[in-house]
């Protein structure tokens, strides 16, 4: 998978610098450069050992997961990836959308597994700022995904005027 990261209003493909640390895997005993990212069940049985290590930390959240669940210490991540399980399921774009209202999070929020080229401009909406792409993806196809909407119907995290809004100018 690449890795695309918001860079102002529009994508560039970027290095991951996060290493995914799985459930059964020990957690390395150097700081790995750019940070680790664990599972909530992970960060959940080993929080003082990940707040410990003092270097960026990521969550992985899956689709069930509310990101509630992690209490106070979301202001202590630098990363949470929403993960789509089918693209039909929506949960993540209120996880994201919850993520940056009510519980103000400001590091990366990275949309992960099987989304559609065109939830990517609703995905940037409610506070989406990275994502994982198939290699086949180019980042054309992504920059054009973020501009294909110039209007839009509901109020979202971006500040937008929605059409309602823009009617009422008039």
């Amino acid at each position: 998978m690449k890795l695309i990261r918001l860079n102002g209003e529009v994508g560039a493909f970027v290095e991951d610098h996060f290493a995914f640390v799985t459930d059964d895997a020990p957690l390395p005993e150097h700081p790995v450069p750019g940070g680790i990212m664990v599972s909530l069940t992970r960060f959940q049985k080993d929080r003082a050992a990940l707040l410990a290590r003092n270097t960026p930390i990521g969550v992985k959240l899956l689709a069930h997961e509310n990101p509630e669940l992690l209490g106070d210490d979301v202001s202590r991540l630098a990363l949470i990836a929403l993960d789509f399980p089918k693209f039909r399921d929506g949960r993540a774009f209120s996880w994201a959308r919850l993520l940056r209202t009510r519980l103000g999070f400001r590091g990366e929020i990275r949309a992960v597994g099987d989304f559609l080229y065109d939830q990517i401009n609703y995905q940037k909406r409610v506070g989406f700022d990275a994502w994982e792409v198939p290699a086949h993806f180019t980042i054309e196809q992504f920059n054009r995904a973020l501009t294909e909407m110039t209007n839009v119907y509901q109020p979202s995290t971006d500040g937008r005027k929605t059409i309602r809004e823009l009617r009422a100018e008039r």
